[in-house]
C-alpha cells in the first residue's frame, strides 16, 4: 500500500519515504509517526496515539517527540514555521493537513476519505502469573473455544505482537475458533523484568503458572523454535494436562550440543551479533542476525523483527537467553512424551536444520511431519508454506 500526499509518496510494502521521485531516508520511528498520520488524515492525532502508534505505549520524553516530529516535517520538506504538512495543534496533537491518495497493490488509487476505516483492537486484558520461584508473568487469553497454549518463547511482547506485521496473523490464525492463551518469557516483553534464572525447568514451571491461572485443565500446545524443548518437558511431567502439542521449527538439540557442537561457532557468533547492535535498525550486525530468522524477509518485514527485539528486551537478556537455549538437549525425554506432536519445519531453515525435525520424528512415539518448501525459521504470512502449516495445525487441535 502506497500514500501519495503533497509531493511525497510513502510505501508501506518498501518501508520507504520518496519526495519527488527521490528517495528520502527517515528513521524507523520517523516512517510510524508519518504513517500513524497518513491513516487519520485530517484528523488530529492525540500525542497518546502518537506515543501508542510509535512507541508502542513505552515512556518517551518530549524532547524525543519533538525530535521525531522535526525529522517527519524535514523529509516531507515542511517545517514548524511553514506546517503546510504536518500541522501542530496546540497542546492536542499533531493534524496532517495535505490531501491523501491511497493506492493498494490490486487496486486504483482512491482518495483517503473513501477508504474503510480499521476496526481498532480491543484493549489488552493483561494478567500476571507467579511461577514457583516468584517469577512474574505477564499473559492475556482471548477467544473462545477449545485452548490453546501458545508457549513462550525468544523475542515476543504481549500488545506489540498483536499489531505486528509478523505475529499479528499468527495469533489472527491460532486464536480462530480458540481460546488462544499466551504470555511473554520470564524477564522479556510485559513480564516483571526482575525474574529468577533461565533454565528449561523454571520455563516449564512458568507454562504451568500460566495455565493455572488461566484455568486450564487440559491443553494443547503450539511450540515454536526452543520453546518445544519446554512444552516436551512438561508433558513428560504432567501427562494429564498437555492433550497434543504442535512444533513448529522446533528442536531437541541446541546449536552449541546437536552434531557434536559443530554448530556452537554459529551461536557464537549470533551472540556477537546481539551485543554489537540489538535494536538498532541501521546496525549490518542486526540485518544479519534478523536474516538467519527469516532469510526470505523483505526490507519492511525485517525492521518489523527489528523493532520486536527493541519491544521484547535487551541485549545483555536476550544473550542470557540464547546461551542457555542453544544448549538445550531432550532427546532423552523424546520416546517418553505421552501425547501426539505435530512436527512442522521448513526444509531449508539454516537456524535449526531439517534434521531435527527427523530426529524427533525417530522418537516420538505419536507424531507426525509436515515439511515446508520455504527458507525462514520464522515463516512469513505470505508464503504459501504459512497458509499450509495453519491448515495442518486446524486439522491436527481438532482431531
Amino acid at each position: 500500500m502506497r500514500y501519495f500526499f503533497h509531493d511525497c509518496c510513502l510505501d508501506i510494502a518498501k518501508h520507504s519515504l520518496t519526495r519527488n521521485g527521490q528517495e528520502i531516508h527517515v528513521e524507523p520511528q520517523v516512517f510510524e509517526l508519518l504513517l500513524c498520520l497518513l491513516r487519520a488524515p485530517g484528523e488530529v492525532v492525540t500525542r497518546d496515539q502518537l506515543i501508542d502508534a510509535v512507541w508502542r505505549g513505552r515512556i518517551v520524553s518530549d524532547a524525543t517527540i519533538s525530535a521525531r516530529i522535526s525529522a517527519a516535517r524535514t523529509a516531507v520538506g515542511d517545517s514548524g514555521k511553514a506546517q503546510s504538512v504536518i500541522r501542530t495543534v496546540p497542546r492536542v496533537g499533531l493534524q496532517l493537513v495535505a490531501p491523501v491518495t491511497i493506492e493498494d497493490a490490486d487496486q486504483p488509487p482512491t482518495p483517503a476519505s473513501e477508504t474503510p476505516i480499521e476496526t481498532p483492537l480491543a484493549p489488552l486484558k493483561l494478567r500476571y502469573a507467579t511461577s514457583r520461584d516468584g517469577s512474574t508473568l505477564a499473559w492475556t487469553a482471548e477467544g473462545d473455544g477449545p485452548p490453546l497454549m501458545r508457549a513462550g518463547h525468544w523475542l515476543t511482547h504481549l500488545d506489540f505482537d498483536r499489531t505486528s506485521r509478523i505475529w499479528g496473523p499468527w495469533l489472527q490464525r491460532l486464536g480462530a475458533q480458540r481460546r488462544l492463551v499466551r504470555y511473554d518469557l520470564r524477564g522479556t516483553g510485559m513480564s516483571d523484568p526482575d525474574c529468577g534464572p533461565f533454565h528449561l525447568d523454571a520455563f516449564a514451571e512458568d507454562m504451568l503458572a500460566v495455565a493455572d491461572a488461566a484455568g486450564l485443565d487440559t491443553f494443547a500446545i503450539f511450540a515454536a523454535s526452543h520453546s518445544l524443548a519446554v512444552s516436551l518437558a512438561l508433558a513428560v511431567r504432567h501427562p494429564d494436562r498437555v492433550s497434543r502439542i504442535v512444533s513448529c521449527g522446533g528442536y531437541a538439540q541446541g546449536a552449541s550440543v546437536r552434531d557434536g557442537g559443530k554448530d556452537a561457532a554459529m551461536a557464537q557468533a549470533m551472540t556477537q551479533m546481539i551485543r554489537n547492535g540489538w535494536g538498532q535498525a541501521d546496525s549490518g550486525f542486526m540485518h544479519a542476525l534478523t536474516s538467519m530468522f527469516a532469510p526470505g524477509a523483505n526490507e519492511a518485514e525485517l525492521l518489523e523483527l527489528i523493532r520486536l527485539q527493541q519491544n521484547s528486551t535487551d541485549a545483555e537478556r536476550s544473550v542470557q537467553i540464547r546461551e542457555v537455549i542453544a544448549n538445550y538437549d531432550v532427546t532423552d525425554l523424546l520416546q517418553q512424551v505421552p501425547c501426539p506432536v505435530l512436527i512442522v519445519h521448513s526444509l531449508r531453515d539454516s537456524l535449526h536444520p531439517f534434521s531435527q525435525a527427523r530426529l524427533l520424528a525417530q522418537h516420538l512415539p505419536d507424531c507426525e511431519m509436515l515439511p515446508l518448501d520455504s527458507p525462514n525459521h520464522i515463516l512469513l504470512p505470505d508464503e504459501p508454506a504459512f497458509a499450509r502449516m495453519m491448515d495442518a495445525v486446524d486439522r491436527f487441535l481438532s482431531a
